[in-house]
């Protein structure tokens, strides 16, 4: 992970969003997104990570930004393993980072779109313990959850948002509700709500997110 965009909030941060983006797209894909959010959370710190460039074998090798290689799209994603551990380390390496900096785990949401939100999941279910201040899933589904045991309680506490498009023909709404409910049957209490849109964000959808994070950060 390299040249991660930091947008500082208007008054001093005391909570921190890291905010992920999908395969193709780059750090600046939620910098408005972001910028707009900070009017409303002005002590909010938002951090977001460019993917490294590689091969992606769905798209003939071609290279572009991306959290982990994808071999194959059905019946089900199969994925680098490694890669999306890699992508879920460096995740965790920028949340020591913003503890470093004053601000702890309860104060950290981790946020991602599409392939970004596949590596936060993996990041705070499958790879650590931490009671970090939520997770944002949009647009996405967890490739590594298939295994998913029993929740630690410190997890299971963890605020968990799953936003979809009810027509999303790149992730399909079945497979993010499919994260969903497999958090909810590890123990979590995922919040699931969808929208009349296909593999995007949208107004409402923002709106949505804005209260949701002001619940939490604000």
């Amino acid at each position: 992970m390299s040249e991660t965009l930091m947008l500082e909030p208007s008054q001093p941060a005391d909570a921190c969003v890291i905010w992920l983006h999908g395969l193709g797209a780059d750090r600046f894909d939620f910098q408005p997104v972001a910028q707009l959010l900070q009017r409303q959370l002005p002590t909010t710190r938002f951090v977001l990570p460019q993917a490294p460039t590689r091969a992606v074998t769905i798209n003939g090798g071609y290279q572009m930004p991306s959290w982990y290689d994808i071999m194959a799209m059905s019946p089900a994603r199969a994925i680098d393993r490694g890669q999306l551990d890699d992508s879920a380390a460096l995740v965790l390496k920028l949340v020591g980072e913003q503890n470093d900096k004053g601000i702890p785990d309860s104060r950290i949401v981790l946020a991602g779109f599409s392939q970004g939100g596949a590596v936060v999941l993996h990041a705070a279910f499958v790879e650590a313990s931490r009671p970090l201040g939520g997770v944002m899933a949009l647009s996405t589904y967890a490739p590594s959850f298939g295994d998913l045991l029993p929740l630690t309680t410190v997890q299971q506490a963890v605020p968990v948002l799953c936003l979809h498009g009810t027509q999303d023909g790149v992730v399909l709404k079945e497979m993010g509700r499919a994260a969903h409910d497999r958090l909810k049957d590890a123990g979590a209490q995922p919040s699931w709500r969808e929208y009349p849109m296909e593999h995007a964000v949208i107004e409402e959808e923002i709106v949505d997110i804005a209260a949701w994070l002001k619940a939490r950060l604000g």
